[in-house]
């Protein structure tokens, strides 16, 4: 910055004002397939991937999005009514929300992560799947889940919060460095940041 310019300001985006960031790494296992949560504070929470996950990584192309969990289970299939919002499917932490299917022939299952109703899926992204990977923390949304009134306060246990997350991001920058002999991280193409 110059003498006598002014300083850029910038601002928080909606998500981050509105939304707290948690985060859950290596979902069931599967290195680098991180899913982000963002919790409102009316204990909303939107289920999202996190930046690292290997679907959001430069060259992969979306072939297909499907909410059709299995032969009698279809996210699509939910109906939630009234104030309170009943009526919804009932998730599990390891519930499935969606399978996304890449041109590759790579398949990606994106879970819950959190225990709650579904109140609904973003149909959205059946139509134009870029959206998942253009715009993952807001109309790239996987779905929305209400967690009960009772468990809002420790729904978050076992997920990450944003500067854990950022440390892991790190640990595994450095980790894939050493492993391939290299100190160049831009060249790196692994499921980091």
């Amino acid at each position: 910055m110059e003498v006598g310019e002014a300083p850029v300001q910038t601002f928080p985006s909606m998500v981050d004002r509105y939304f707290r960031r948690w985060y859950k790494t290596d979902v069931k296992g599967k290195q680098c397939e991180d899913h982000c949560i963002l919790q409102h504070s009316n204990r909303i929470c939107v289920i999202t991937l996190a930046e690292s996950h290997p679907l959001l990584q430069s060259g992969r192309k979306i072939k297909s999005i499907s909410y059709q969990i299995s032969a009698n289970c279809s996210r699509l299939q939910n109906k939630v009514s009234g104030k309170s919002k009943r009526g919804g499917q009932f998730l599990t932490e390891l519930a499935p929300l969606c399978r996304i299917l890449c041109i590759d022939g790579e398949e990606y299952t994106i879970y819950s992560c959190i225990r709650g109703r579904l109140l609904e899926v973003n149909e959205n992204i059946l139509q134009e799947p870029s959206l998942l990977q253009k715009k993952p923390s807001t109309e790239g949304y996987i779905a929305v889940v209400l967690p009960k009134f009772e468990e809002s306060k420790s729904i978050t246990q076992g997920l990450i919060n944003q500067e854990q997350y950022q440390d892991i991001i790190s640990k595994r920058h450095k980790t894939t460095a050493a492993i391939m002999g290299n100190t160049d991280p831009t060249s790196l193409s692994d499921c980091i940041l």
